[in-house]
């Protein structure tokens, strides 16, 4: 009898799962790939990984890619934040071990994940989960979070269906800055050009100047098996929003992720520039948000594909059911310590403006896109839903998902009235939202439900990077600064 490979003896997959690498090791075997992209999402929600050779992939496939440790470790800049070679067993931080000194760490693919690149010939892609070498999942790895979130609506029978509604930016690469001097952790900004000049909000006319662009994106799309359902033009200069039809928490957030690095290869390949960056710096620009559409149902029935709204409420003057304000009860409530999962980035915060489409307070609204949480539907409507508005499209789409199912929760446990409905969000007495990612992640740190449902040594490692790269920002002289003092001063 031959050794048990490590999904074997740690018994990580579903029959499901087995199934699905049988016949992705068959397909190898016939030659159709020659190599297969083994990507796993950091904590910012980037993929990294190792590419392996067709023979590799089926070889590894059950036995796991080794992986250094030290991947997380890291900023957005990809510089490391911990001290890795320390003998303490998990970057420092209290409460986990097994990665001492950049151990190696294993990936593990979830054949159900595997899709056939499009934009790259015969080269195959698998979404992994990352393990210790003794077959816990590494505490950082945030896929595995959403599962745990995930977990605890199944105990009850539920599910979280979400809509994605993603808006970001594409342009004409000028000059990607390749020169010596532009090199660094991070790089120098690439230099792009308009598609468009924006201000043209889902009109026809504009939308046909760029329709090659969103051929390209819509094919992609479909040939990833990404539920797209509209494309429009957004109201900004080379401002693009994309939507997709409802799925479970765990499909979606693997769509949002394909999604994203999707979009930035096939763009690059094309001569163009892709950014999901909320606001970027440009003349004109205007802030793009993620806006996260979410309902819980029961669990589908066998052969049905979607069980019963649990949202939908019995009477025409109820908003929503009484389980589902419970829950919005929870997202208002933990509204501000959620931020940081839906809006991760320092840049992400200059969005929260007051009569602009984004929201600043945590406040909730009937049909009103000035509300941080937009209740759609009604009375026998079974798209009846939550549209959370709050989220940047650069957060790591496995955060933002948990954080809601874990307020949402604790709402619903604790019976908490979100309170009335803001029929002028702007001007509602409500909490404001965080305005910086340092208020935003000292709300997070004071949060006790969020710490025990995301764990206390997670939430220390998220504020620990976070910071980082705070400081990194405020260290730096910026251009208004200089343009401010220099000749007054």
């Amino acid at each position: 009898m031959g050794t048990r490979s490590f999904v074997e003896r740690h018994a990580l997959w579903s029959d499901a799962q087995a199934a699905a690498a049988d016949r992705l090791i068959s397909r190898l075997d016939d030659g159709e790939f020659d190599t297969v992209r083994f990507s796993f999402p950091d904590q910012h929600g980037i993929l990294r990984g190792k590419t392996l050779v067709a023979r590799e992939a089926g070889r590894l496939l059950r036995s796991g890619v080794g992986f250094t440790s030290t991947m997380y470790a890291k900023d957005t800049s990809h510089r490391s934040v911990f001290s890795v070679f320390t003998p303490e067993g998990g970057l420092g931080i209290d409460g986990i071990d097994g990665m001492a000194g950049t151990a190696n760490t294993l990936l593990v693919g979830d054949p159900i994940t595997f899709k056939a690149l499009p934009w790259a010939p015969r080269t195959g892609w698998l979404l992994c989960d990352a393990y210790l070498p003794d077959g816990r999942p590494v505490p950082f790895a945030t896929r595995s979070i959403l599962a745990r979130a995930v977990g605890d609506l199944t105990a009850r029978g539920w599910q979280l269906l979400t809509g994605l509604e993603v808006e970001f930016h594409v342009f004409r690469l000028v000059d990607p800055r390749l020169a010596a001097s532009d090199a660094g952790q991070p790089g120098a900004p690439v230099e792009i050009e308009l598609l468009t000049q924006g201000y043209q909000y889902l009109t026809e006319l504009r939308f046909d100047t760029v329709d090659k662009l969103m051929q390209l994106l819509r094919e992609t799309c479909e040939q990833l098996e990404l539920p797209i359902s509209s494309l429009e033009i957004e109201f900004g200069p080379s401002q693009f929003e994309l939507t997709f039809a409802p799925q479970t928490a765990a499909a979606a957030a693997d769509a949002m992720l394909l999604f994203r690095n999707a979009v930035k290869q096939v763009c690059a390949r094309h001569g163009y520039h892709a950014t999901f960056m909320c606001r970027p710096r440009i003349p004109n620009v205007v802030s793009s948000g993620w806006h996260l559409h979410q309902s819980l149902t029961t669990l589908p029935a066998a052969g049905r594909e979607h069980g019963t709204n649990l949202f939908m409420p019995d009477d025409a003057d109820s908003p929503l059911s009484p389980l589902g304000m419970h829950y919005l009860g929870g997202l208002v409530a933990h509204a501000g310590a959620a931020t940081p999962f839906a809006t991760p980035t320092i840049n992400g915060y200059k969005r929260f403006r007051a009569n602009s489409l984004a929201p600043d307070r945590a406040c909730w609204a009937r049909d009103n896109r000035g509300a941080m949480a937009r209740v759609l539907g009604g009375h026998e409507d079974r798209a009846t839903r939550i549209e959370n508005r709050v989220g940047e499209p650069a957060a790591n789409p496995y955060l933002y998902f948990a954080s809601q199912i874990f307020s949402g929760l604790d709402g619903i446990d604790h019976r908490i009235d979100p309170g009335d409905s803001a029929d002028n969000p702007y001007a509602s007495p409500a909490r404001a939202l965080p305005a910086t990612l340092f208020a935003a992640l000292s709300e997070l740190g004071r949060d006790a439900v969020l710490r025990e449902r995301f764990g206390g040594a997670f939430v220390d490692y998220f504020i620990r990077l976070k910071q980082a790269e705070i400081a990194r920002y405020e260290s730096e002289v910026s251009e208004w600064e200089q343009r401010e003092y220099f000749n007054l001063l």
